[in-house]
């Protein structure tokens, strides 16, 4: 088995939903950070990226609308790239993208090529509405339209309810079962905020973006510089709740946006003519009961870091996704690390969690942090709705 590094990352700026991304089609997001990695790679030109680029994996959690079903494939041909190469695309919900790079990895690691471009891409705004099909032709009943943005859609009625209720709802639950109150909830929210504001003031996130053409926005959309605890406290819950805690204050928003990542063997960052960052030293998935799902990266981590031959007494640096503060936290106290090495340059609930573009964002973002502040090793994880969870371990390159 050969090793595997990730190279470069790159994404988009996060648009909030119906904001300044929510003209931009989910195809054309995607195809954006790929062309741009591919013009970004000193060793590629048009004559030989079809024979160097291996495949293409992205994740969608969606794809019921412009995705057009295989969005990799779809954003790759709008790049005008060689159509020699394949293209698929993974649909783990939250974790899409990560699990692409997953595969990719697992791909070079096993030696079937050299060189993957691993990413994600979700438009939220331009989710589409769903209305089933009938049974029957030209039904005589009213027809409901379903909204695919967020969550549960057409349910089988087999399923149990326990399982299927809302994602605040199954926070609050975690939340209740692990003693998480509002104000550490509130606390972290503010956090996020805080050190996001400051990531992009210091320029530690420039060089990780691409500005969309056309488009004004230079920053993520959705951070709030000032916000302090105090008055995500005022915040009301969202959720119908008796003592509920869960605000939008407290939460991920809803996102548009691409991200992506150069994955490679030590042959293919030669082809692509750039110095490795991190190695992919481990990874693993976990699965819990569906409403506990943001519980399950604390397994789906510790499996990875148990893979990779350490424990948590060595990692440095952590970039766990911030569906929710209050799941961010429960996993926060079952590993028992030092909450500084989490999401040092902000995270999602302040930067924002367009479902199937965070995983390489975080994994991108792990890798940028560790070869500024010089940790050995990092952890990137999510956790994933139904009950899943993603983690990915990293040694420094250098």
């Amino acid at each position: 088995m050969q090793d595997v590094f990730v190279y470069q990352g790159l994404r988009t700026p996060f648009g909030k939903v119906g904001g300044a991304l929510a003209g931009q089609r989910p195809d054309d997001l995607a195809e954006l950070v790929i062309s741009t990695l591919v013009e970004q790679a000193p060793g590629l030109t048009p004559e030989n990226v079809g024979e160097i680029v291996g495949e293409v994996i992205f994740g969608n959690a969606n794809g019921a609308g412009e995705e057009n079903r295989n969005v990799a494939r779809m954003a790759w041909l709008l790049g005008r790239l060689p159509v020699s190469v394949p293209a698929t695309t993974i649909n783990r919900l939250c974790g899409s993208s990560l699990d692409a790079a997953i595969s990719g990895a697992r791909q070079i690691a096993l030696g079937e090529t050299d060189v993957i471009l691993a990413g994600g891409v979700e438009s939220m705004s331009r989710a589409p509405w769903v209305l089933p099909k009938t049974e029957r032709p030209f039904p005589m009943t009213n027809l409901e339209l379903v909204n695919s943005t967020l969550g549960w859609r057409l349910i089988n009625e087999r399923m149990p309810a326990e399982w299927t209720v809302s994602l605040g709802e199954a926070t609050e639950q975690l939340r209740e079962r692990h003693g998480i109150d509002r104000e550490r909830m509130d606390a972290f929210a503010a956090r996020s905020h805080e050190l996001a504001a400051r990531a992009w003031a210091e320029g530690h996130l420039t060089d990780l973006t691409v500005a969309v053409p056309g488009v004004d926005l230079t920053t993520d959309e959705t951070i709030r510089g000032g916000v302090t605890a105090e008055k995500l406290a005022g915040l009301r819950t969202v959720f119908r709740r008796e003592n509920g805690t869960v605000t939008a204050g407290n939460a991920s928003p809803m996102n548009d946006g691409a991200s992506a990542v150069w994955l490679g063997s030590a042959a293919g960052g030669e082809q692509l003519g750039l110095t490795p960052q991190v190695r992919i030293a481990g990874w693993a998935a976990a699965a819990n009961e569906p409403q506990y799902f943001g519980y399950a990266p604390v397994e789906a981590s510790n499996k990875a870091l148990k893979r990779a031959g350490i424990g948590w007494g060595e990692v440095g640096a952590v970039e766990l996704n911030e569906a929710f503060a209050a799941q961010s936290l429960a996993c926060l106290d079952a590993w028992d690390i030092d909450p500084e090495i989490i999401n040092a340059w902000g995270g999602a609930i302040a930067i924002g969690h367009p479902l199937g573009a965070s995983g390489t964002r975080v994994l991108a973002t792990l890798a940028k942090r560790m070869q500024r502040g010089g940790e050995r090793w990092g952890v990137a994880t999510l956790c994933i709705g139904v009950g899943q969870g993603l983690a990915v371990v990293l040694e420094n390159a250098n």
